[in-house]
């Protein structure tokens, strides 16, 4: 009997899986099955030979007065083939059962070639290829692999050879190791982990004020501006008449002192040279865009004690009145009205309203959008072009978080031309002093930036007030 070749044709059978069971080889188990069936016919006819010979042996030995040694000799000789090829037939019938079994367990197996089977190498060798050049560090979208690029012969390759790569060298056993990515133990310490080079940043929303407003750099510690606030005197005369002299203007002076915003975020040392980023410039850059968020509040609604002073922190006064703002009732209790958007651009003086814009918080943009006119027009009208302002009332409109929300007693809206009403003074950019040596082995980023503001033309604009309830 050829079991090693049923053997084979079996194992054959189970590595067709991939492409299904083809002809050949259900024609090489049959052959092979074949075989099998005439060994085990020729043993059960030798078996039945030689019981048909112990039954002979045993009637011609009937009515004998005693067993002769001949006879005794050839009776053993027949009882032990019948035992020898009796246990040859058990051990091949439960080979047999077990190369059934397994045939059945192969032919069970779902196939994974067939149509498909060449475009799902393809997919498996292109998802290879990217998990190797994501592991190198160099796979961009410029040089991703896909089926015509991907080397579908080095894959085959590979795909080969890494279940030898996986089975242990002790040749009395060969045994699969179990290796996974979800333990790192078992494995997951040799799979790679790609990172990107983008951090993912929240989005904090600020004041355009500087980009508004005017800016003036220093080298001193405050800044003075000239204020022409009074006029001339003049009046009527005869040709005759005396000219008496007449009054001088006034001149004032306003001084916006600079101010110290500072951050000493640390870091250490290690972080510093085993990071994956460059730690130090994106420390800087939050700094920095906390800095400029700082002082964007304070520009607003900043109190002036060691900070700017805000354009929100001023009184409410008439036009002409410095230190003072004039504020213009919304005509509704807790709301804003469409009137009073219409008759906000008329409380300021002409001279202001061509660089005049509005000022107000995203969702206080989202209520004045409502508004309509007596036509049921609305007032809101959408930018044309994507990074240009919408227009209400025919002028640009600003969104500044640091604005109050639409309630109660606030100030929501102010409208002017901040470039004249408010003055930004620079003195010192953002520095930063890299200390390895006060707080070791931390390194500490002692960041700063000076710089003041104010409102500097008290005219210039207006702030909308919603009445207190």
């Amino acid at each position: 009997m050829s079991r090693n070749a049923l053997e084979t044709a079996t194992l054959a059978l189970e590595h067709k899986n991939e492409g299904g069971a083809d002809k050949g080889v259900l024609d090489q188990i049959t052959r092979e099955i074949k075989q099998f069936g005439g060994d085990l016919k020729g043993l059960k006819d030798s078996m039945e030979k030689d019981l048909h010979d112990v039954r002979k042996v045993a009637e011609e030995a009937k009515g004998a007065a005693a067993e002769t040694p001949e006879v005794k000799k050839l009776i053993e000789t027949v009882q032990l083939s019948v035992t020898e090829k009796h246990a040859a037939i058990e051990k091949i019938v439960k080979d047999l059962q077990e190369q059934a079994d397994r045939v059945e367990t192969a032919m069970k197996r779902k196939p994974l070639g067939g149509p498909d089977a060449d475009k799902d190498e393809t997919k498996h060798a292109v998802s290879f290829f990217e998990a190797k050049a994501a592991a190198a560090g160099n796979l961009a979208w410029q040089n991703r692999p896909n089926a015509e690029t991907a080397d579908i012969e080095g894959y085959r390759s590979w795909a080969k050879n890494y279940e030898t790569y996986l089975r242990s060298k002790d040749e009395r056993a060969i045994e699969q190791k179990a290796l996974s990515v979800g333990s790192n133990p078992d494995g997951g310490y040799l799979v790679p982990t790609a990172r990107s080079a983008r951090i993912i940043t929240r989005v904090y929303e600020s004041s355009p004020i500087r980009q508004l407003a005017t800016v003036e750099t220093i080298g001193t510690s405050e800044l003075e501006i000239p204020i022409d606030i009074d006029e001339a005197d003049a009046g009527w005369v005869g040709e005759t008449e005396a000219r008496p002299e007449t009054g001088n203007p006034d001149l004032g002076l306003q001084r916006i002192p600079v101010h110290e915003i500072y951050a000493k975020p640390r870091a250490s040392q290690k972080f510093l040279e085993d990071a994956s980023v460059d730690v130090e410039a994106w420390i800087d850059r939050k700094v920095s865009e906390k800095m400029a968020r700082v002082e964007a509040t304070a520009f607003v609604i900043g109190n002036g004690v060691n900070k700017p002073r805000g354009i929100l922190t001023y009184p409410a006064g008439s036009a002409g009145d410095r230190k003072t703002i004039l504020q213009y009732a919304s005509g509704g209790a807790t709301t804003i009205t469409a009137d009073a958007i219409v008759g906000m651009p008329f409380q300021i003086k002409s001279e202001y309203l061509a660089n005049s814009v509005w000022l107000m918080k995203r969702s206080t943009v989202a209520a004045v959008m409502l508004l309509k006119d007596g036509q049921g027009q609305y007032l809101w009208r959408p930018a044309l072009q994507p990074g240009q302002p919408s227009i209400l009332g025919g002028h640009a409109v600003n969104m500044a978080d640091d604005m109050p929300i639409i309630g109660a007693g606030n100030l929501p809206i102010a409208f002017g031309d901040f470039q004249r009403g408010y003055t930004v003074v620079d003195r010192l950019g953002i520095t930063v002093l890299r200390d390895p040596y006060s707080a070791k082995p931390l390194i500490e980023f002692y960041t700063r930036k000076r710089v003041g503001g104010d409102v500097t033309d008290f005219e210039a604009f207006a702030l909308m007030t919603i009445a207190a309830s």
